[in-house]
C-alpha cells in the first residue's frame, strides 16, 4: 500500500510538472528551452520533475501578472501611437466608420418597419 501512495504522488508530481512546463512563458524558463525541459521530465520522470521545480521553473517575477484588469495594455510590443496626429486620424476614421454603421442600421430598420404590417 505505501508503494501505491508513493507511485500516485510521483505521478501527480510528474503531471503537474508537465502542465507547468507547457503553460509557462518561454521567456521565463531557465537553463533549457521549453522542449528540453519537456524531454527531461518525460525521460527521467522523478528526477526531471524535481529538476524542473528547483532549476528550470520561472521565477515569480517572470510569470505573467494576472492582477491587472486589462492585460492587453501591458503586452510587450503593443503599438502605441507616438504621433498625436496619427492617433487623431485613427480616431476620426473610427468615428466615421461607426457613423456609417449607424446609418446603415437605421436604413435597415426603416426597411423592416416598412415591410412589417
Amino acid at each position: 500500500m505505501p508503494y501505491a501512495i508513493l507511485g500516485l504522488l510521483t505521478l501527480a508530481l510528474w503531471i503537474y510538472c508537465l502542465v507547468d512546463i507547457v503553460t509557462s512563458p518561454d521567456g521565463g524558463i531557465r537553463y533549457l528551452p521549453k522542449m528540453g525541459w519537456l524531454l527531461v521530465v518525460i525521460l527521467i520522470p522523478t528526477i526531471g520533475a524535481l529538476l524542473w521545480l528547483f532549476a528550470g521553473r520561472p521565477l515569480d517575477e517572470s510569470r505573467p501578472k494576472s492582477t491587472t484588469r486589462f492585460g492587453e495594455y501591458d503586452r510587450p510590443g503593443r503599438y502605441v501611437a507616438t504621433n498625436p496626429d496619427d492617433d487623431e486620424a485613427f480616431l476620426a476614421g473610427l468615428r466615421e466608420r461607426a457613423e456609417q454603421q449607424r446609418r446603415e442600421a437605421r436604413r435597415q430598420q426603416a426597411e423592416l418597419d416598412k415591410d412589417t404590417p
